[in-house]
């Protein structure tokens, strides 16, 4: 049987009709300003962020505290910390918001005065939950929604980059990565490949830029197709990516290509695959 949040709000003190579930994850907001990062980077523009919430969520949000987790880059739902909250208001003055380019304006959306508590304070960063089939649902009551530890960590640590040969992501998911695997992937240059979930085709690339992998990979984050003509000859799709190669310090582009073209012929990626062109 797995330990439930709630026995863990219990030896502490806490009324489960009194703690609100709160889950952060915003799909929308700005690269590197997500509210995980946002917690592990800027507390005080964390705290911004979710102090401020839609009037149509008040009732919601009424309880003494929140119990508030965030959604990492790997989509795990960790636990945050335990707040104490009390309605303020509403907004009283425009405001700049922490995770867009945007502002909330005054007197459309509440505010909430939210102090961090000691209860619970070595499990930050620590304890994880399986929140359950209902993302979209952000707050909940925790009477009415006990949640399962899915694990607790000996620390707060991001994961070490797993090596270039065992990286694999889909597109969709790389700007999630922690800052240091992106450095990693931008100080690399190689070859690179592709993979369609859908039809399993491949496309063989070379990354020759000073960015390394990262840079060349966020043509096709901007563009679904990074330029290359068999990709633009077909759906877009949430690409799997991976390396095949990594070049030398002192390898030159036309190397790069040489390595490249090498790639192709191993895996056949002209004759059965979406390279098309010459260009990575």
């Amino acid at each position: 049987m797995p330990i439930m949040f709630n026995t863990i709000l219990h030896q502490v003190g806490l009324n489960q009709s009194e703690v609100r579930l709160v889950r952060h994850k915003h799909n929308e907001a700005i690269k590197g300003r997500r509210p995980y990062e946002l917690w592990r980077d800027d507390r005080q523009k964390f705290e911004l962020y979710q102090s401020i919430q839609p009037i149509r969520k008040r009732r919601n949000f009424a309880a003494p505290h929140w119990a508030v987790f965030v959604v990492n880059y790997a989509g795990e739902t960790m636990f945050a910390g335990l707040y104490g909250a009390q309605y303020s208001g509403l907004l009283q003055e425009d405001t700049p918001r922490p995770h867009s380019d945007g502002y909330d304006k005054a007197g459309q959306v509440d505010v909430y005065d939210l102090k961090l508590q000691d209860k619970l304070v070595d499990l930050r960063g620590r304890l994880f939950i399986d929140w359950g089939p209902a993302a979209l649902a952000w707050v909940q009551y925790a009477e009415r929604h006990d949640k399962p530890v899915t694990e607790l960590r000996v620390a707060f640590q991001e994961p070490d980059f797993p090596g270039f040969l065992n990286f694999v992501e889909s597109l969709s998911r790389l700007t999630n990565l922690p800052s240091a695997w992106i450095a990693t992937l931008r100080s690399c240059r190689g070859i690179y490949l592709l993979t369609c979930p859908r039809t399993k085709e491949q496309y063989v690339g070379s990354a020759t830029g000073n960015d390394g992998f990262w840079g060349r990979w966020q043509a096709y984050i901007g563009s679904g197709d990074g330029g290359n003509i068999g990709l633009k000859s077909r759906d877009s799709s949430d690409y799997q990516v991976s390396i095949l190669e990594v070049a030398g310090s002192a390898a030159s582009p036309d190397d790069i290509l040489a390595m490249e073209g090498r790639w192709q012929r191993k895996l056949m990626s002209r004759e059965m695959g979406l390279n098309r062109n010459r260009a990575g």
